[in-house]
């Protein structure tokens, strides 16, 4: 019997090749609205919820009291709706290395996979079917017929609230059946996607180095492991799995 019944990954940077495409839009985004925000403090904030960015930042620079504060969050998060919309739509879209080839053992070996992602609906959907990955996804998004590339995609819209709380991943958990979230492992590249992770009480919470953060980036925050890429997630859960054939 498999211990690990289901890994949740986190999209671009992890499962999807990451060309800086994110923080150059929200760069672009916050010039075109008035914003002066650093590099740094953009790649901190990866792996959130797009429309909680702009709101945090907008306190920074003149606080949620402020008469203009709730207008100049949405004029900066609907200008950067539109630059990643037509990001997406207008470039190519490919799996990040290994990620096929993982997804594969996984599904062999009977273990679902979710992604979750700081995205919101349109843009998740937006990749997904350029990817191939939204074809057998119901209207929930969920793998009905086991047709499908994925078992199940979330994105913020789906919950109270986005990474890094762990609404998410309990979510998948609930939606596969799954009481214990040590049959769990959390996989992502920002501190966000690893401290939702944490706080859902994940086995594991790993974080990839081939995305937006590098090595020692993610290692000044909370993990359970720091990987090359995804493709090493495949020895992770047969060690995992071993140990629970021999406990059994």
């Amino acid at each position: 019997m498999n211990k690990i019944k289901l890994v949740v990954f986190d999209m671009a940077g992890t499962t999807v090749r990451d060309n800086k495409e994110v923080e150059t839009c929200f760069a672009e985004a916050c010039s075109q609205t008035g914003l002066v925000v650093s590099e740094e403090r953009i790649l901190a904030l990866q792996g959130y919820s797009k429309i909680e960015v702009f709101q945090m930042l907008w306190d920074e620079k003149i606080g949620k009291d402020h008469p203009e504060y709730e207008e100049n969050v949405f004029v900066s998060y609907d200008t950067f709706r539109e630059i990643l919309e037509n990001h997406y739509k207008t470039h190519e879209i490919i799996p990040i290395e290994g990620c096929l080839e993982t997804f594969a053992y996984l599904r062999e070996n009977g273990i679902k996979i979710a992604l979750t992602t700081g995205f919101y609906r349109i843009v998740a959907d937006i990749i997904l079917k350029k990817l191939g990955w939204l074809e057998g996804l119901d209207e929930n998004h969920f793998n009905m017929d086991g047709t499908a590339v994925i078992d199940l995609s979330l994105t913020p819209d789906d919950v109270i609230k986005g990474r890094p709380e762990p609404y998410m991943i309990k979510k998948a958990m609930e939606v596969f059946g799954i009481e214990d979230p040590w049959q769990v492992i959390n996989v992502g590249d920002t501190p966000s996607d690893l401290e939702s992770g944490k706080k859902a009480g994940c086995l594991l919470s790993l974080g990839v180095t081939n995305g937006t953060h590098s090595h020692d980036q993610l290692a000044a925050y909370p993990n359970d492991g720091l990987i090359n890429s995804i493709a090493g997630i495949i020895e992770i859960v047969k060690q995992q799995n071993v140990v629970e054939h021999e406990k059994i």
